[in-house]
C-alpha cells in the first residue's frame, strides 16, 4: 500500500466492494450507481484510483480485494500512532482513556489481548 488514507468518498466506494468481493465490474457498477448516485466513469475512475492505492485489483471484469478490510484498518492504526503518539501503544491508551472510562468488559478484552501478543513486535 502506498498511500494508505482514504478519502470518504473513497472508504465509502471500499466498504462496498470489502462487503462484495469478489465482485464483476458491471456489477460494481450497479451497486455504486444505486448507493452513491455514481455513473459508470466514477466508478472506474475511484476503483483505478484505489487499484494505483494497491487495495483492490480489476482483473478481466473481475474486482477483489489485494488488502482485506481488517488489514487495512490494522494498518492504518499502526500508522496513527506512530504519526501521533511517537509510536507508543501505552500514549495513546493514556489518551484515549483520558476522556473515556473501560467499562470492565473492556479492562479484561485488553488483557486478554495483551496475554496473547505478549513478545510479539
Amino acid at each position: 500500500m502506498r498511500d494508505t488514507k482514504l478519502t470518504d468518498a473513497e472508504l465509502r466506494f471500499a466498504e462496498i466492494i470489502w462487503a462484495n468481493a469478489p465482485l464483476k465490474s458491471a456489477e460494481l457498477v450497479r451497486r455504486c450507481e444505486i448507493a452513491l448516485k455514481w455513473k459508470k466513469s466514477t466508478t472506474y475512475t475511484m476503483l483505478k484510483r484505489l487499484e494505483e492505492k494497491g487495495i483492490f485489483r480489476n482483473e478481466g471484469g473481475s474486482v477483489m480485494a489485494v488488502i482485506g478490510k481488517e488489514d487495512f484498518f490494522s494498518e492504518q492504526s499502526k500508522r496513527f500512532v506512530a504519526e501521533t503518539f511517537e509510536g507508543s501503544l501505552p500514549k495513546f491508551v493514556a489518551a484515549f482513556t483520558r476522556s473515556k472510562k473501560l467499562s470492565q468488559t473492556e479492562i479484561e478484552e485488553l488483557y486478554r489481548l495483551i496475554e496473547g501478543h505478549k513478545g510479539d513486535s
